[in-house]
């Protein structure tokens, strides 16, 4: 594609240099990527500025620069306001608008934007759309999985798969939002059909610094244009300080207010949660959903507000929430063939923790054991928090590595110690998390629940900032292996 071609939809281009029938065959963020006629965009970040590496991306084969102040470099350069901005136009421009040929509904909140993104994909595919996913477990097209390591991807990766999936016939995308995205402007450009809010708590203070940062993050996304609909959690209190703003057409949701689409007669049992989804108390459907937890009740709501808005019937909207039987890494339980159970849950946030152990709580024959850390490298006020969660919710806590990052695994540990002390609850720090897990099945008796809380759906742990393979499924098979073998 010429240069030329990708700037006509462009508000920030501010001035160009250089030949703009320059043709490009790849775009590219990173310096030493090899490129055939790359495009490479100088991206101005906290620690890094790319314009000072724009050289080495010309040697890597890059003919042309995206920057915010030209450079002494012999290549074409489209000078712009905002670099990251830029970059989510031009690329939409580069894949050739893939977005505008399908249904987006956007996800965003701190807690259930994967299981909801699961739930709405299996609703949608109930009501015969082809459907693709993109969240932090990955993105799905149809049933083909395909890897991912953003909640939500950066622009060119985002787009490339947006192209994918309109090539594949794809009519609706479920897609999770991240406050990141938002504030990196990764979907600048982009309309959504649908927008969700589910909720908001305490995470990403490291990169926000504070919930009022946070929360106006997760705002913009209702208030600039991005969404021509949108579905609120009414029971989320910070709702009430989106709706005054709110210019496009919306439904609430929840169990406690009095909302559009709301939850009554709700059974909660460890394989599931049941009950009727009314709709302003003119029709009523009775779910059986196959997932267990109140805050499962949340996440189908707010799937079927959206599927709802959709314009998708409710009788669809309950037969494809029963379909759906298990999200990875969100309360999966795991196939051991022990006397107790282990589940595998990603909560790594306080009011996560909080979530799943309150849930295990209710259909514990035995006692709770939970196993946790906290990531390094960030927001390092929820630490204490979750040991307190942890003592306070769990009959026995193993405090353990989670994805320590750069930082010293026992300083973050130390940090988890300081709340769950004063519950006085037992406890005991394994730092090597394999041995921790070893640990939770040694000690686990009939009618125990072992809650394997942060990892879920990841494949790794990041120690000193390198991955390692730490699969927890394959994890807990192994060490059960052993265990058996022993005796």
């Amino acid at each position: 594609m010429k240069l030329r071609d990708m700037l006509t939809e462009l508000p920030y281009l501010k001035d160009t240099r250089g030949d703009l029938d320059t043709e490009i065959s790849e775009l590219t963020s990173g310096s030493r990527d090899r490129t055939d006629r790359g495009l490479f965009f100088c991206i101005v970040g906290a620690r890094f500025d790319a314009h000072e590496f724009a050289y080495e991306a010309v040697q890597n084969g890059c003919v042309a620069l995206v920057v915010e102040r030209f450079l002494p470099i012999d290549v074409p350069q489209i000078l712009v306001s905002d670099g990251r901005a830029a970059m989510a136009r031009i690329a939409a421009a580069f894949y050739g608008y893939p977005a505008r040929g399908m249904k987006l509904v956007g996800i965003t909140g701190t807690k259930g934007k994967t299981t909801t993104t699961y739930l709405l994909k299996a609703i949608c595919e109930q009501a015969g759309f082809r459907c693709g996913l993109i969240g932090s477990t990955g993105s799905v097209i149809g049933k083909q999985r395909l890897d991912g390591h953003l909640t939500t991807p950066d622009p060119i990766d985002l787009q490339k798969m947006l192209r994918k999936m309109a090539d594949e016939d794809v009519r609706v995308v479920c897609m999770e939002v991240s406050a990141h995205a938002i504030d990196m402007y990764r979907l600048d450009g982009m309309v959504f059909e649908v927008g969700c809010y589910t909720n908001l708590s305490q995470d990403h203070l490291d990169y926000f610094y504070n919930m009022d940062r946070y929360f106006e993050t997760k705002k913009k996304f209702f208030t600039s244009d991005m969404v021509r609909n949108a579905a609120f959690n009414a029971d989320e209190e910070t709702t009430a300080r989106i709706l005054p703003d709110i210019s496009v057409p919306y439904v609430t949701y929840g169990i406690a207010a009095d909302t559009d689409i709301y939850a009554r007669d709700i059974e909660i049992t460890e394989n599931g949660v049941s009950f009727d989804i009314q709709l302003r108390g003119m029709h009523e459907v009775r779910v059986d959903l196959k997932m267990t937890g109140r805050f499962n009740v949340y996440n189908a709501l707010a799937a079927a507000s959206c599927a709802l808005t959709l314009g998708i019937e409710p009788e669809v909207v309950r037969d494809g929430l029963q379909t759906v039987t298990s999200v990875p890494g969100r309360i999966e339980m795991l196939q051991t063939g022990t006397p107790y159970k282990v589940i595998l849950d990603y909560s790594h946030s306080p009011d996560a923790l909080e979530n799943i152990l309150t849930t295990v709580r209710q259909f514990a024959r035995g006692r709770v054991i939970a196993l946790f850390g906290c990531g390094g490298d960030r927001d390092q006020g929820k630490r204490p928090m979750m040991g307190e969660i942890g003592g306070r919710l769990a009959d026995f806590c193993i405090l353990t590595s989670d994805n320590p990052r750069t930082e010293d695994p026992m300083v973050i540990l130390s940090a988890v110690e300081k709340g769950i002390r004063p519950t006085g609850k037992p406890y005991k720090v394994i730092e090597n998390r394999r041995d921790a897990i070893r640990y939770a099945l040694d000690m686990a008796q009939d009618g125990d629940i072992i809650v394997l809380a942060g990892k879920g759906h990841e494949t790794y742990q990041e120690i000193m900032g390198v991955k390692r393979p730490f699969d927890e499924k394959v994890i807990v098979s192994e060490l059960l292996r052993e265990k058996y073998e022993r005796k």
